[in-house]
């Protein structure tokens, strides 16, 4: 649980990103392929002293990051082992391990991905085939018994799981630290380990870097609402002179009313009920004239799919309030635009609803 906790915190350290209501752009992860170059220490587990078991190791590895929580990679790990008894006699051999390992990144699975995320960690397992070969010295000590002595190439299947820690120092190259701990069998280091059948281990501590072969994110443009204005219209010309007037046509009278709303509300402010009432009154007085009710968001706050939910609210909850009042669903036009329209220029009196009336 405390580890858990650790984790988390740095995660969230190193997560920083700032969000803005009116992104151009969004960075998404890019699945693509890394190389690994690292060099390092080896400790061989044995009788002599600590210091006595450490020999030089070094690894490479290819692999290819699938998400941002999951990779595979092939690594070749080799060098140099070390075997030893009670009295600091040491020996040594050499060895090359290639082995398929899966990774997992514990900080973009409690954190999320981030691209400009400066530390990184993950969990390694995996198995490789570990070739022993120089075994001369083992040969040469021969004040004591080596039971499981091997000449030539000694090949052992190895298990293996670890950690490793990247520290980015640009979008493709990362400083890497690795520790990992390996299983194998009881003759790997030529004794006959008591009691009978215990696996022989060695240790790895490297440290190198890590570099993205391809572009590790990828940018997905966002679109922005623009509001088009209208052109004004072009002057009609004055009609030429008759010798007769002509009869005049009245027009239908026309009605537009403008409902403005806080941010996040939909229901109709008390301080605009006067104006659906006398867009009531109006269409009672015309009864020939039709309304269309279009519900609007800002562009400034939220993200399209809850800008849309609020507009339809404002338009439904004004539509409803004219039917209660006895005006006739059928003269009702109802309509959403979410805040793919901007009707003003002022981005807080795009919560609206307006109704035409005509």
């Amino acid at each position: 649980m405390k580890l858990s906790k650790i984790l988390l915190a740095v995660a969230l350290m190193f997560s920083g990103i700032s969000a803005s209501a009116q992104e151009t752009e969004r960075v998404e992860f890019n699945p693509h392929m890394f190389l690994q170059l690292q060099a390092g220490a080896q400790y061989t587990l044995g009788e002599a002293d600590f210091n006595k078991m450490i020999s030089p190791n070094g690894q490479i590895a290819l692999g290819y990051q699938f998400t941002p929580v999951w990779a595979l990679r092939l690594a070749v790990n080799g060098w140099q082992s070390k075997g030893g008894f009670g009295n600091n006699d040491t020996y040594k051999w050499n060895y090359v391990a290639p082995g398929l390992d899966v990774k997992f990144n514990i900080v973009n699975a409690i954190a999320g991905y981030n691209p400009n995320r400066l530390f990184s960690a993950n969990i390694i397992l995996g198995a490789a085939a570990n070739i022993g070969f120089n075994n001369d010295e083992a040969a040469e000590v021969t004040k004591y018994k080596m039971r499981k002595l091997w000449d030539g190439t000694c090949v052992n299947p190895v298990g293996r799981m670890g950690f490793d820690l990247d520290f980015r120092l640009s979008k493709c190259v990362s400083l890497n630290l690795e520790a990992t701990s390996n299983t194998t069998l009881d003759r790997y280091n030529s004794k006959k380990d008591f009691p009978d059948g215990n696996a022989d281990w060695y240790f790895n501590v490297l440290a190198g870097v890590k570099i993205a072969l391809g572009n590790t994110e990828k940018v997905i443009p966002v679109a922005v609402p623009v509001v088009i204005e209208e052109p004004a219209p072009e002057p009609k010309p004055e009609p030429k002179p008759t010798p007769k007037p002509k009869p005049i046509v009245k027009k239908a009278p026309e009605m537009q009313t403008e409902i403005f709303y806080a941010i996040r509300e939909t229901v109709i402010p008390e301080s605009e009920q006067a104006k659906v009432n006398n867009l009531i009154a109006f269409l009672k007085a015309n009864p020939e004239t039709k309304v269309s009710v279009t519900g609007y968001a800002d562009a400034g706050t939220g993200n399209p799919k809850i800008n849309m939910m609020y507009s339809e609210g404002r338009a439904e909850n004004v539509a409803k309030a004219l039917t209660e009042a006895g005006i006739d669903a059928a003269r009702i036009t109802v309509d959403a635009k979410g805040d793919t329209v901007q009707p003003f220029s002022d981005n807080d009196k795009n919560r609206v609803t307006i109704a035409i009336a005509k």
